[in-house]
């Protein structure tokens, strides 16, 4: 039991990344039919505004120790950031909690990217086939991909969690186990915790705002709320800054888990569509669960005990449940009549 709780709490881990990219990616196809293969890199800029954060709050100053020497008897450097030199102790709380603090820095720069990227270059493609949104989109995610390898360059850059979120939490003594059975890292705990909370977040600003009324009933009839005199273009603009900051929001948080790279966002993209599909080309409720459902399964799938029975199925396992699923119900596990039928 304690290898299944393990498991499936490694599940959420990813299922959590899976879930945040899938609900921005669905959240775009089921307002905007577009088909956005420049998600990816949304996840992967915002990893990156964790990076520049991290980077702007660590620059320092070089000091020569006067009593301090190196082996070659010259006096011992000490770097202290700027942070520390200007505010103290609390500026080594805010570099050792840079990618928290990130957050604040990614909610305004994935919003102004995605409206921009709506604007700019998607609101030509609305009534275009699928082939040239998807043609354009990932064409849109290359050159992404490779600004930020000539920014950053191309080694992975890892960024640490707080300091007093870097340990482990004995999960299995909480839940009844035997203590030291299920022990897990406590950041990845957090990441779950925020996802839970932004997609609780995503789902009640659609249920409970005006906009997100306006919303939900332009994804069901665009046409007819145009006819009654709403300016549905604008509110679909803001609906790509939404899902451009939930996909920033979880390459943010996802850094200490994943060290981030330039093709980060293509990683992830694949895998992201497939949940897509599995949940159901256009419902948010499906692309939730079937994160988190194949992030179970993968993890699983991960298993010794598997990978001696079956080699690489921890590699071939979301696609086969794809395939699966798709033949049982070629709509997603709660897709709707008529989205990409015609």
């Amino acid at each position: 039991m304690d290898a299944i709780l393990l498991q499936i709490l490694n599940g959420f881990d990813k299922g959590s990344a899976y879930a945040l990219i899938a609900l921005g990616l669905t959240l775009i196809f089921g307002t905007l039919g577009v088909v956005n293969f420049a998600h990816g890199a949304l996840f992967m800029l915002g990893a990156f505004c964790a990076v520049a954060v991290n980077k702007l709050l660590s620059l320092d100053i070089v000091t020569l120790s006067e009593t301090q020497t190196t082996a070659w008897g010259t006096p011992l450097e000490i770097r202290t950031p700027y942070a520390e030199v200007w505010f103290g102790e609390i500026g080594s709380v805010l570099v050792d909690y840079s990618v928290p603090l990130s957050i604040l820095v990614a909610i305004p720069v994935m919003l102004i990217i995605g409206v921009v990227m709506e604007r700019g270059l998607i609101k030509h493609f609305y009534k275009r086939p699928h082939a040239e949104q998807i043609l354009v989109t990932f064409g849109l995610a290359i050159v992404l991909q490779e600004i930020i390898k000539a920014w950053f360059g191309a080694n992975p850059i890892p960024q640490p969690a707080p300091g007093s979120l870097r340990g482990m939490i004995d999960f299995g003594a909480a839940v009844g186990f035997e203590a030291g059975s299920v022990v897990y890292p406590l950041w990845r705990l957090v990441y779950f915790l925020f996802a839970f909370v932004i997609i609780g977040a995503v789902f009640a600003f659609l249920q409970f705002t005006t906009l997100g009324m306006v919303i939900r009933a332009g994804m069901a009839d665009r046409e007819t709320v145009g006819l009654l005199g709403i300016d549905i273009d604008k509110r679909f603009t803001l609906v790509f800054g939404i899902a451009a900051v939930v996909a920033g929001l979880a390459g943010v948080m996802y850094t200490p888990i994943l060290s981030p790279d330039y093709h980060l966002g293509m990683d992830f993209l694949v895998l992201s569509f497939v949940v897509v599909v599995v949940g159901g080309m256009g419902s948010l409720s499906g692309a939730v669960l079937a994160g988190f459902l194949l992030g179970i399964l993968q993890s699983f799938a991960s298993m010794n005990e598997i990978k001696q029975v079956i080699p690489g199925i921890d590699q071939i396992i979301i696609y086969l449940v794809a395939v699966v699923v798709l033949l049982a119900r070629p709509r997603g596990l709660l897709g709707r009549k008529g989205v990409m039928e015609s």
